[in-house]
């Protein structure tokens, strides 16, 4: 089996030029990995009207229109190396596409274990026995159009697995029905505006953020509800979701790379952009992390049952379910799991949660966008 890294190392040798379509830290991403493969990247562009004569590891960024002239727009290979999920930015993503050979390179947003060939091949038993255990037609077509992407990094592949957020919360996880939710990964509260479009008899929610200025914002849009007489109460929690209480370290970037860390205690401050060796940047502080089960009994009347829980935990996702292990196995509350940080993400989680609790059917349905993001695993019961 061959590869995006392997095609691309193929092309480089045969003096094709590659070159990377934005900056930022999934550019850094991705050029340590043609390091490693040895794939030289020859420029840096970024779209017409947004090249303001910066540079990016030491090379000038030029625009769109400069490298098509610089190179023959026939033989250039062009990685994307940022994310959006605006249909302007998609559209002018196509333009790029139409005029040359584009592809989307799959790194992860946590970790440095990609999904490559030799991953592939090393997990193809857990891969199969996950994919077995989706309940729908269109949840092994979502999730065989993610690993093929995942190995091609080809945008039309990767685009056909796209759905609506509105067909998972009416006809999957039947929303209205909802009175108790709890959101591990709540940001400023987004999500829980989001989830109240379908919710419609939600009561209570409990929100657990870590991130100091993201829960700022959440506690003031749960103060403003509770001013103006809202039927809906949030519970703000700052901490992140964890399998048990401790103090871990959290690197606060502002972006999807936030998020729960391995580094230790004296990283704390500003340390180093990604690199293989360490996948984390940013400055780092110490927070505390809860298991939902813990969280939920100090704040809810004994009883009370969770109807729904949402984990997008930047990474944490398995710690985060085994946090709400008694809940999940007393009460099968409806679940959202983002499946999408971690290369193993998508096979191990849909495992675990079946682990967790067998009586769980699995949907699997991924939202519009670039990269692979917002990869949604849903359990429910009914």
């Amino acid at each position: 089996m061959t590869d995006l890294w392997q095609t691309l190392k193929t092309a480089s040798d045969g003096g094709r030029p590659i070159l990377l379509y934005g900056m930022g830290n999934g550019a850094d991403k991705i050029l340590t990995v043609c390091e490693a493969y040895g794939i030289p990247v020859a420029d840096f562009f970024a779209s017409d009207g947004f090249v303001r004569g910066h540079s990016f590891h030491g090379k000038v960024v030029l625009s769109f229109s400069q490298v098509c002239k610089k190179y023959d727009a026939g033989n250039m290979i062009v990685l994307l190396s940022f994310a959006s999920s605006r249909p302007e930015v998609l559209e002018t993503i196509d333009r790029v596409a139409h005029t040359c050979e584009l592809y989307i390179p799959d790194v992860p947003v946590c970790g440095t274990e990609l999904f490559n060939a030799e991953f592939y091949e090393s997990h193809l038993a857990e891969i199969a026995i996950a994919r077995s255990l989706f309940a729908d037609e269109e949840s092994r077509r979502v999730y065989d159009g993610i690993i093929e992407y995942k190995l091609t990094g080809r945008m039309d592949i990767l685009r056909a697995t796209e759905s609506e957020p509105s067909d998972a919360y009416r006809h999957i996880l039947h929303a209205e029905k909802f009175a108790t939710a709890a959101d591990l990964g709540a940001y400023n509260g987004d999500s829980i505006r989001d989830l109240r479009q379908y919710a419609s008899h939600l009561r209570t929610v409990i929100a657990l953020e870590p991130d100091r200025r993201n829960f700022r914002k959440l506690t003031e849009y749960a103060t403003a509800l509770g001013e103006a007489g809202d039927s809906l109460t949030v519970h703000p929690v700052q901490a992140g979701a964890w399998s048990h209480t401790a103090t871990l370290t959290f690197h606060g970037s502002g972006n999807r790379n936030a998020g729960l860390t391995d580094a230790p205690a004296e990283t704390k401050g500003n340390i180093l952009p990604s690199t293989t060796d360490n996948p984390y940047f940013g400055k780092t502080a110490e927070v505390p992390v809860m298991a939902l089960d813990t969280v939920a009994e100090d704040i809810l009347d004994d009883g009370t049952r969770i109807d729904y829980i949402k984990y997008d935990v930047e990474g944490a996702e398995a710690e985060a379910l085994l946090g709400s292990r008694a809940m999940i196995q007393r009460d099968a509350p409806a679940l959202l799991v983002s499946a999408y940080h971690r290369s193993h993400d998508l096979f191990r989680l849909p495992l675990l949660v079946h682990e967790l609790n067998p009586g769980y059917k699995l949907y699997l349905r991924r939202m519009a966008g670039v990269p692979a993001w917002d990869i949604n695993l849903y359990a429910v019961t009914d």
